[in-house]
């Protein structure tokens, strides 16, 4: 299993935070699939303010290029993501072009001595 930890901001108004939250507590079930047949074993997504950051556990061969290739050709999954654009917005540190943005690890107690 591989963890991935992506960070992205939600636009900071009150209404569409509170329908992006409610639009998560029953996600579509063809995204729930498409997640679970590309290898995504679980994942959370947790909010601070404005700021969201998704843990996202992944089986040993998942391949992140192959999962977004085929999310780009689903026209459900591209529905979904055109849904959650109206809420969300890149942070300052997000590359041109990209949505969630991978976060480096600082710190593990599991390697700590």
């Amino acid at each position: 299993m591989s963890r991935q930890c992506l960070a992205l901001d939600l636009i900071d108004d009150p209404v569409l935070i509170a329908e992006y939250e409610r639009l998560h507590q029953q996600i579509w079930p063809q995204i729930s699939a498409h997640l679970r047949q590309h290898g995504v074993l679980d994942m959370q997504i947790w909010r601070l303010g404005t700021r969201l950051f998704m843990v996202m556990d992944t089986a040993p061969d998942f391949n992140a290029e192959a999962f977004a290739r085929a999310g780009a050709s689903d026209p459900r999954v591209q529905e979904w993501e055109t849904l959650m654009w109206r809420f969300q917005q890149p942070t300052p540190w997000t590359r041109p072009g990209e949505k969630w943005a991978s976060m480096s690890q600082i710190f593990s107690l599991h390697h700590s001595p």
